[in-house]
């Protein structure tokens, strides 16, 4: 993306471009084999019934696009020095990177320890829970389904998830695969987070949005979501047969080589080496358990991973795993459906930034003219940060097991490196998660933010 790219004309979404979706695949809700019962009564039967078209390309880069490589300045072991550097001084317990660049892993690296009580070096394979990294792999395995015919982008969710309903008939019938994913259900920010922290179980909730005030229908504003978010896992189940987590199982990690990925807070536990979360006290850092609350929402928030498998990840959705995702996929998956303007606001965000959208379980920036893919994740006790540069073939993932936002600068460093950007001393500046963090977690009020972006979105997958 060019320094003019952000000017142009924004496109609407009106209701009436919804008739132009494309086919998508979607997910269920029903967590595992163990949980029964969904937080409704599918339509496994009716989801077959529903007719479907072949999905169409909705972008895909012209032909003879030249890549970029890296600017001069980037360095990968200069990375890697300063990742380490970030364990000493307790700054943070535990790190892991992985960065790859042109179809080849760089670097995939622990650095630090898993657990300060019972210190075990962090490695390639340690895994870290991914909090909401997660959400991406929920819009991807979504789009696998599209692909297969199976789902729609815009199916609607009641076909799927026949008792679901929002507080009112209109939203209710409205309600998209694609809303689902782009936080554009129409819901108030982070609603029920609070309750999911207080242990309330996911069908309660989902139940309990039949009788939330929206603050506008679906497809029309945009405020992050947990909870609904989490209704793709119901849809998953509804259209393939199988539980949400089979599902990204069968179709992700095992094809993509992601040999140390899970899902879910046994899933975690279940791993040979794994970090836990931290917590600042007095003292210094204190290791806990990890909470079982939002590995409940297993779309939202239940995910976890090593630097191993990161690089993987990040390789498939630098394109270099067509067999796994095709490129159309990857572009409708990237592409902006609205503006957040709410992500621009502090610290390297709003020095560089100049626009910002959501996508399908993906952010999109306009870093200093550059296209970035982003998204953070944020529980107790664990932060991530995942990053795609088109132009250059690049991705890094960072992920640590500690309640400190200083590592968050090295994203910024990295891709100014990459991009031949004046270079910023981010590494001294701490800054928050954005609307990414599960904000119950946190310790912070899941209900501070009072408005929803009204920006309508920018364009539809078709």
């Amino acid at each position: 993306m060019n320094q003019n790219s952000r000017r142009r004309p924004i496109r609407s979404a009106a209701t009436g471009l919804l008739g132009m979706l494309m086919p998508i695949a979607m997910s269920s809700t029903a967590q595992t084999p163990s949980a029964t019962a969904a937080a409704f009564p599918v339509n496994i039967e009716n989801a077959a019934a529903i007719p479907h078209t072949q999905p169409a390309a909705y972008r895909a880069a012209p032909a003879g696009t030249r890549v970029l490589p890296p600017a001069q300045g980037f360095n990968v072991a200069a990375i890697e020095s300063m990742a380490q550097q970030l364990t000493y001084g307790e700054r943070v317990p535990g790190m892991a990177v992985a960065i790859v660049q042109g179809g080849r892993v760089l670097s995939a690296r622990g650095y630090g320890v898993t657990d300060v009580n019972n210190p075990q070096m962090v490695d390639a394979h340690t895994v870290f829970r991914l909090a909401s990294l997660s959400k991406a792999f929920a819009g991807t395995m979504a789009g696998l389904l599209v692909n297969d015919g199976t789902l729609r982008w815009d199916s609607k969710v009641t076909d799927y998830v026949p008792g679901f309903q929002l507080s009112s008939p209109e939203a209710t019938e409205r309600l998209t695969v694609a809303d689902l994913l782009s936080h554009r259900v129409g819901l108030p920010y982070n609603a029920y987070d609070r309750d999911v922290e207080a242990n309330a179980e996911y069908y309660t909730l989902t139940h309990k949005l039949a009788s939330t005030s929206l603050k506008c229908l679906p497809g029309d504003c945009y405020a992050y979501q947990n909870v609904a978010f989490s209704l793709i896992g119901d849809v998953v189940y509804a259209a393939s047969g199988s539980f949400y987590e089979q599902s990204v199982e069968r179709r992700l990690f095992k094809p993509l080589g992601m040999d140390d990925a899970s899902l879910g807070l046994a899933g975690i536990q279940a791993s040979s080496r794994w970090a836990r979360p931290h917590v600042r006290s007095r003292n210094g850092w204190v290791s806990l358990n990890p909470k079982p609350t939002y590995y409940r929402l297993a779309p939202a928030a239940g995910v976890n991973a090593s630097a191993s498998d990161m690089a993987q990840w990040l390789l498939a959705h630098t394109g270099h795993r067509p067999d796994v995702l095709p490129a159309p996929l990857l572009a409708t998956l990237h592409s902006t459906l609205i503006n957040t303007p709410g992500e621009m606001r502090s610290g390297w965000r709003r020095e560089r930034l100049h626009s910002a959208g959501y996508a399908l379980g993906w952010r999109n920036f306009d870093y200093a003219g550059h296209e970035v893919i982003f998204h953070a994740g944020a529980v107790q006790g664990y932060r991530g940060l995942v990053a795609l540069v088109p132009e250059r073939d690049l991705g890094i993932a960072i992920m640590w097991n500690g309640e400190s936002s200083l590592p968050s600068g090295l994203l910024p460093t990295v891709l100014d490196q990459a991009m031949g950007l004046p270079t910023q001393r981010w590494l001294d500046v701490d800054t928050d998660f954005g609307s990414d963090s599960l904000m119950a977690e946190d310790g912070a009020p899941a209900t501070r933010r009072k408005g929803v972006s009204s920006n309508r979105a920018v364009a539809s997958p078709r």
